[in-house]
């Protein structure tokens, strides 16, 4: 063969090469093996309900006419349910129980859950399908919670809460004009203690022929998060290598402040939401998720049967006096299910989508939920709040985009048995906080005691 036909057969063939190489190129964008001509169907099942599903139907409807459409991806909800339920049948799947149904692609879940998949092997690696950069842009206590035993990205955040203080602030503003109080006190649990000791006084006297019927002031939605954060803002932890942490100088102190304000009839120990409470006039205020702000209404309707309508103010989480601006983030997230890397990517492209701050906005501002970018925590402020016709929405999201720039958040630990531990902390704090007889000392004794069973 001369040096003239090597030349050609040579170029024909690099010719070739490059021909197939950017053939495979074009099918990778048609990126992960996706090809808009053959579209793959992801199945979904999440548990957003009311507001949000239809927020929710909407951004999947647009997602599968636009991006899906041009990318080759389908999303297909075929389950919507509420929590409980759901974690039912992920339970049946994990299990292998007769009768489980099948692995969605995607699904809405809490950590706790997701972890028995991960440990099963039965999760995509998120990290895989997103760059350093990308993640950046997310709001970084989000996305660790999603990330298990390997530092991979298992659990994808979509819309997240954390904890906030409601106020009553027509009841507050009443009674604060006579005792001058202000709203200050807020910002503390000691702040809060003290106010409603002041309330107490204030309410008993509005009867002077009625002896003892003052009303409580303040009540948690949770008292073992309202424990665990306040550890946290003095730097301490209550569940210590899944333990109980109740003998440490810090648990004390908060103890000691809940306690005193229990026993003086100040603060409620109520087994239901404090939205019930705050309804009917009962408590001024109260602690609870960002997103149950619409259970929260524009109306008292007090034991006489008669109402009056009501302005909500929404603040940050308070602190122990002298402690750090810390609180609880929690709410679920978007696992995806291990399979060829085609499905994964296309799950991924979607949750890129989703997540985006317009669309994320789209999906959480008309409710008490977190956007979970950067970005979208900015828009809240700069563009959204002032836009939004429920006083109720506006307030929370002006409170908890204050948050987002103030503090640090933490989430509930995953230890096998946690819930088993913070269920017998809950409800020995509660026995014991209804015990006004005792002293503090005695009170704490008491719960050691319970919980030491």
């Amino acid at each position: 063969m001369n040096k003239h036909n090597y030349r050609t057969i040579s170029a024909w063939a690099l010719l070739m090469a490059l021909l197939i190489a950017l053939s495979l190129l074009s099918g990778c964008s048609r990126e992960g093996g996706l090809d808009p001509n053959e579209p793959v169907t992801l199945t979904m099942w999440h548990n957003f309900g009311g507001d949000m599903q239809m927020t929710m139907d909407l951004l999947i409807d647009e997602f599968n006419s636009t991006v899906g459409k041009e990318r080759g991806v389908i999303i297909n909800v075929t389950a919507i349910t509420s929590s409980a339920e759901l974690r039912q049948n992920l339970d049946m799947i994990i299990n292998g129980d007769p009768g489980a149904p099948s692995m969605p692609d995607i699904t809405t879940v809490y950590p706790k859950t997701a972890l028995n998949f991960y440990q099963a092997g039965l999760l995509a690696n998120l990290d895989d399908y997103f760059t350093e950069d990308e993640l950046s842009a997310y709001v970084p206590f989000f996305v660790d919670e999603g990330r298990f035993g390997d530092g991979g990205l298992y659990v994808f955040p979509v819309a997240k809460s954390t904890e906030v203080l409601y106020v009553n602030k027509t009841l507050f503003e009443r009674f604060a004009s006579e005792a001058g109080i202000d709203y200050s006190c807020f910002e503390t649990f000691e702040g809060i203690a003290e106010a409603a000791r002041a309330y107490r006084e204030y309410t008993d006297a509005l009867t002077p022929d009625v002896e003892g019927d003052g009303k409580h002031f303040y009540t948690a939605d949770s008292w073992v998060n309202l424990s665990m954060a306040a550890m946290r803002q003095q730097g301490n932890e209550l569940f210590p290598e899944g333990a109980l942490n109740v003998s440490a100088p810090d648990y004390e102190i908060v103890f000691n402040t809940l306690f005193s304000a229990c026993a003086e009839g100040g603060f409620a120990i109520y087994d239901g939401y404090s939205s019930d409470l705050s309804k009917t006039g009962d408590v001024i205020c109260s602690t609870g998720s960002s997103a149950g702000i619409l259970f929260y209404g524009d109306t008292v309707t007090y034991a006489d049967n008669t109402s009056e309508k009501v302005e909500y103010g929404v603040f940050p989480y308070p602190t122990v006096e002298g402690g750090s601006k810390v609180a609880i983030q929690r709410g679920s997230g978007f696992m995806v299910a291990a399979g060829d890397e085609r499905r994964e990517y296309a799950a991924a492209l979607f949750l890129k989508w989703f997540t985006s701050p317009d669309k994320n906005l789209s999906f959480v501002s008309s409710t008490g939920y977190l956007p979970v970018t950067n970005e979208a925590f900015d828009k809240l402020v700069d563009e959204r709040i002032g836009s939004i016709d429920d006083t109720r929405i506006r307030a929370l999201l002006s409170a908890v985009a204050q948050m987002h720039s103030e503090y640090q958040f933490f989430v509930s630990p995953t230890f096998e048995g946690y819930d088993e531990l913070s269920d017998r902390y809950e409800a020995a704090f509660m026995q014991v906080m209804r015990r006004g007889e005792l002293t503090n000392s005695t009170a704490l004794a008491e719960l050691k005691f319970l919980l030491s069973k």
